[in-house]
């Protein structure tokens, strides 16, 4: 009996079995726009758990808990996500989807720049530059900063070296402007900006920025860059353009990670530094029945130290340079010194001194940290949405070697062969935004609040107090904290209306206010950091503090805040099909300095096809921060090859009254764009945007005003020396600096992109991208107080020729970027070559004026150079991908340094010190071959790597 069962029935069960697994099913091919297959993209029914992915081949296929009418989300990392409506029944269809690539044609939705329907990038009222997540991903850059730097045109950053905190977090450009005259935002909502201000002598000097290496690459899905001016839309910051970064949603299981380093020859020698390792992952989840999602991305990354110095070419290292006496003959003084430096150069060698003795290019970094971002859908019209990210960064950065001869600031007993000092900080970055938005009526509204937190923590290492007694002093200082805190609370309301008929078409409103808490603080360091213990040298007294950065004293300890409130309203209508007009305008008022109006239009006229003319005019305004207000230190700064005792004192200080400068303003500007965007023979995009920015009350930290001296003497009638005598008669301190409004300036450009996508086949395709920007910056005017304009030694010196190169051409005045992309099979090969333009460095006295006694070469012009990079990925399968690849490739370097050619490393048998003269070059000694004043493209060289990738 079982056996006729198991022959008649069992065979009708397995039957009917297969065709209901079969029964209410849905396959097909999932392809991106060309017909090539994706393999591991997420095939997802809207509103249930019921989901999968694509294999090697592109195929998937679904099953159905029963008949009805579904959605299906169909989505890939760096493409659209593509959500259809399916009817099912009790068959199996079969239905193939193709995927737009994210930056297929810059058609992708962007939503910066315009509180409307969020519109394509060649349909914008203003320029945007989206950069998806594969643009962020393809290459071996790793933080975010230099990702940008190589993918768009008009934004500019580099790593600084010898730069204290700068060290740490990189400085950035956007239209050639200040790392403060560019807003960044995430998930649309303000990000705060870090606790550090950069006071050394790099790119950037005085100003404050955004740490953009403080979000986890992994953990964006792109990058709308607006590039122009909406201070009327967002508020303060926004001068030259918003970065707005978009945090992934729904995204499949990914992780990837790479190891690189250099692989370089320059300067005679090989170079295998910088080590690199990469590790991140992401996944998106998607809750039961549509009720929202959650993702949770993470990152870690670990960079060694670079370092691209020269050779100290001082001819004495343990001993002052000799001066011939008054009898002695030329022969005998020549004798005498060769004495003495062969003497010198054994003695180095038997201690193992190296000339080679300082640290010059990328610090040692360590960087992890993670965000989640997530929503929660309230039926069909109500979100809670929040955004939360932690980052902890540690950094080792060295100063500038100490000799045994500079004894005023070493201490012999513990350092006999000097020494290197190494600044190394600890940096938190915290972040959480939520908010809730829906319908009111027929009215949207979005109720958010937004808080952030940097922290900057120093210690340094590898140094003395060189003013404790012989002996005493410890060899590592905790110097003290930063810390930037900020809570923004928005509350937006938004309607589009639409007419049918009529001259106006549809008309968006939208209007809400803004309220804005800021912190800053400063956290006093150990005693021994900052204090002087009254050692003398002779009759000379010793360095206070730790060596290459001194704690932060009692007195610098300060708790800041201030409050501003703001309110906006923004309109944007469409005449027709071809006319699209906007309004909008911004009241702010400020606890510490008053308020501020902005406005902007902007408008549109479809020309013909899909072909427009764009353009806008707008003011804005940047609010002196409370950094730039409040900061204040004493530290040892390397002024030409001598260092010196700088005080930055804050606009509240008697010091800053003495010269006649008051409270910071804010800064204010004038913004014009006109451009052309569009498309051609549906392959074929682009967009061309002129621009003029003028901007005056610029904030700028003013050159040091150093203590008058006559023959190597203090001056006792100096206007310097009288104003400091006030604080320090023991004259330790130098020089003085501060914040002031003090310039007018104007920047022109043109931004050009233009891409090109070709189909090759079914399986293969080539996609051409260039990107260029032509941008010019110039210092207009120079205003300083009564009291400096009526003193032309004070004028002089307010803003130097070395302060004004850095606003004007220490950035690239042009970018070109050419990108080609092909794919065939499992195979993708990427080349990109990218010129940066000329940079510029001015000598702060001019060596063009013959009475000056100064070589013309310390004017530096540094020529524009291409740098190439190239790599090829091969997918395994849907899940498995491997890429190798180098950039820099052909290993190119800046220009070197001029460096005179009585001190080059050639030269150090010398005649006699006499002949030897560390002020006529830019070299510091030898020791640095590539300039650190002005921002190109870094000089590490050629960058090998490889990475794996899975996604799931």
């Amino acid at each position: 009996m079982i056996r006729i069962l198991l022959k008649n029935i069992l065979p009708l069960l397995l039957f009917l079995t297969s065709t209901q697994l079969l029964a209410q099913g849905l396959k097909g091919k999932v392809t991106d726009s060309t017909g090539l297959a994706i393999p591991g993209a997420t095939v997802q029914v809207v509103g249930s758990k019921v989901g999968t992915s694509s294999d090697g081949n592109g195929l998937y296929a679904l099953k159905f808990p029963s008949p009805g009418a579904y959605k299906v989300r169909i989505s890939f990392t760096g493409y659209q996500t593509s959500e259809v409506a399916v009817q099912i029944d009790n068959t199996v269809k079969t239905m193939d989807f193709a995927l737009q690539d994210a930056k297929e044609l810059l058609s992708d939705v962007v939503v910066v720049g315009s509180r409307s329907t969020p519109r394509t990038n060649i349909e914008s009222v203003v320029p945007v530059d989206l950069i998806s997540t594969k643009d962020v991903k393809v290459f071996a850059q790793t933080d975010l900063t230099q990702i940008l730097n190589f993918v768009a045109p008009s934004f500019s950053s580099n790593r600084q070296t010898v730069a204290d905190g700068t060290d740490h977090i990189d400085p950035a450009s956007l239209r050639g402007l200040g790392p403060d005259q560019v807003l960044v935002l995430v998930n649309g909502k303000r990000r705060h900006t870090t606790a550090l201000v950069n006071i050394n002598g790099t790119f950037g000097r005085g100003s404050v920025g955004t740490d953009l290496n403080s979000i986890p690459v992994s953990a964006i899905e792109r990058i709308e860059v607006l590039r122009d001016g909406a201070a009327a839309q967002y508020g303060s910051d926004a001068i030259a353009g918003v970065i707005n970064i978009v945090l992934k949603k729904v995204t499949p299981y990914s992780f990837s990670t790479s190891f690189g380093q250099s692989s370089s020859s320059a300067l005679g020698r090989d170079f295998s530094d910088g080590r690199t390792f990469q590790a991140d992952f992401s996944k998106g989840w998607a809750f039961k029945n549509d009720k929202g999602f959650i993702n949770f991305a993470a990152q870690y990354l670990q960079r060694g130290y670079t370092n691209r110095g020269g050779l100290d070419t001082r001819p004495l290292l343990y001993s002052a340079s000799p001066t011939k006496g008054s009898t002695e003959t030329e022969a005998d003084f020549q004798a005498r010194f060769a004495s003495l430096k062969a003497a010198d150069d054994a003695r180095a060698r038997a201690n193992g001194l190296d000339r080679n003795n300082m640290r010059v290019g990328n610090s040692d970094s360590k960087n992890g940290g993670g965000f989640l971002n997530g929503q929660f859908n309230f039926g069909k019209t109500t979100q809670l949405y929040y955004a939360a990210g932690f980052t902890h960064k540690t950094g080792s950065a060295a100063g500038f070697y100490r000799l045994p001869t500079q004894t005023t600031q070493i201490d012999l007993s513990i350092y006999p062969n000097g020494f290197l000092p190494f600044i190394d900080t600890k940096i938190n970055d915290y972040s959480f935004s939520a908010g809730l938005r829906g319908k009111i009526g027929t009215w949207d509204y979005d109720l958010s609040n937004t808080s952030g937190e940097n922290t900057i923590e120093f210690n340094i290492d590898n140094t003395v107090n060189a003013s404790l007694p012989t002996g005493t002093s410890p060899t590592s200082f905790y110097a003290g904290e930063l810390l930037f805190r900020q809570n923004t609370s928005n509350l937006d309301l938004s309607k589009k209306h639409t007419f049918d008929g009529g001259f106006l078409t549809s008309l968006n409103t939208a209007f809400g206010g803004e309220f804005r808490i800021d912190n800053y603080q400063i956290k006093e360091g150990e005693f021994l950091s900052y204090s002087n213990g009254g050692r003398l040298i002779g009759t000379s007294p010793t360095a206070s503090g730790a060596q290459v950065f001194p704690g932060f004293k009692p007195s610098n300890a300060l708790d800041k805040s201030r409050h501003n409130v703001g309110a906006y309203a923004d309109l944007e209508a469409e005449f027709g099909p071809r006319v699209t007009l906007g309004a909008a305008g911004r009241y702010e008022n400020y606890s510490d300095f008053g308020s501020n109006f902005s406005y902007k239009f902007t408008g549109k006229v479809m020309l013909f096809g899909d072909v427009s003319i764009r353009g806008a005019y707008a003011t804005g305004f940047r609010a002196p921060s409370l950094h730039q207000q409040y900061f204040n230190n004493e530290s040892t700064q390397f002024v030409g090859t001598n260092a010196t005792q700088v005080l930055t004192v804050n606009n509240a200080n008697p010091i800053v009254a003495q010269f006649g400068v008051g409270a910071l303003k804010p800064e204010i500007s004038k913004s014009g764009s006109l451009g052309l965007a569009g498309k051609i023979a549906k392959t074929f995009t682009f967009t061309i945007d002129a621009y003029n920015i003028d901007i005056s009350d610029r904030i700028v930290f003013s050159s040091q005003y150093a203590r008058e001296r006559a023959g190597g003497v203090l001056v006792p009638t100096g206007v310097v020396n009288q104003i400091l005598n006030t604080v320090d008669p023991a004259a330790q301190i130098n020089s003085v600096q501060f914040f002031t409004n003090a310039i007018t300036t104007n920047t022109a450009g043109i931004d050009v992109v233009l891409t090109n996508r070709f189909n090759l086949g079914a399986k293969s395709s080539l996609v051409l991208s260039v990107a260029g920007n032509l941008n010019k910056t110039v210092v207009r005017s120079i205003q300083g107080s009564d009291k400096i304009e009526s003193d032309p030694t004070l004028k002089a010196k307010l803003f130097d020729r070395l302060e004004r190169s850095r606003f004007e051409s220490s950035v690239p005045k042009n970018k070109l970027n050419i990108t080609a992309t092909y794919n065939v099979n499992k195979l993708s090969f990427v080349a990109r070559t990218v010129r940066f333009g000329e940079v510029t460095y001015l000598n702060a006295i001019d060596p063009n004026v013959a009475a000056n006694g100064l070589p013309t070469q310390l004017d530096q012009t540094f020529a524009p150079k291409w740098i190439t990079d190239f790599s090829v990925s091969y997918a395994a399968n849907k899940t498995w991908s491997v890429t190798v690849g180098a950039n820099n490739i052909f290993d190119v370097y800046p220009d070197k340094l001029y460096i005179d050619p009585r001190n080059n490393e050639n030269n150090l048998s010398g005649n006699a010190a006499s002949n030897y003269s560390g002020g006529l070059d830019n070299t510091s000694n030898g020791r640095f071959l590539y300039s650190r004043a002005v921002s190109q493209f870094g000089f590490s060289g050629r960058y090998v790597y490889g990475k794996i990738a899975c996604t799931f």
